[in-house]
């Protein structure tokens, strides 16, 4: 399974972020684990879940400590495209990738692709689908421009 940065790593599911390999297994079973890694983490947000209103939209405390790793399990389970990257560090597939943002708690979301995919002229799409999957799951993703005038996501827990 994909750690953190991409890695493969035995024994554990992990999201894929977009900065490793295409995930090993084959889409019909990428897709069951997904899927059941995605209902393990609704059912730790009803387990967890103290205060009022859908458990199912506030962010469970283990994702507040890994949001890289939620936000990224959020986007896969909306079956959202990940990007991916070869053993040299080059883009291969065109999708999401998933870093931490440049304040503590925030997540950065990119959509990018091999040189002359076309993912510039997809980010706006894109990042906005992202977006709206993330919301009803208590995230909130304004979109900005950086550098280049590429879009990107900053996304943190909604208030």
């Amino acid at each position: 399974m994909a750690a953190e940065g991409g890695a493969e790593r035995p024994g554990g599911f992990e999201a894929a972020t977009g900065d490793g390999p295409p995930p090993a297994s084959a889409p019909r079973e990428r897709a069951a684990e997904v899927r059941i890694a995605f209902e393990g983490l609704l059912q730790i947000r009803r387990l967890t879940h103290t205060g009022p209103g859908d458990p199912a939209a506030v962010p469970a405390p283990w994702e507040l400590r890994r949001p890289v790793r939620a936000v990224a399990l959020a986007l896969e389970a909306a079956s959202l495209a990940a990007s991916a990257v070869d053993a040299s560090g080059e883009r291969t597939a065109t999708g999401y990738r998933v870093s931490p943002g440049e304040r503590e708690g925030t997540v950065r979301v990119e959509w990018l692709g091999p040189h002359g995919s076309g993912a510039a002229r997809q980010e706006e799409r894109a990042l906005t689908e992202c977006a709206a999957a993330l919301a009803p799951l208590g995230w909130e993703a304004l979109l900005y421009r950086g550098p280049r005038r590429r879009r990107f996501l900053e996304v943190e827990p909604a208030p």
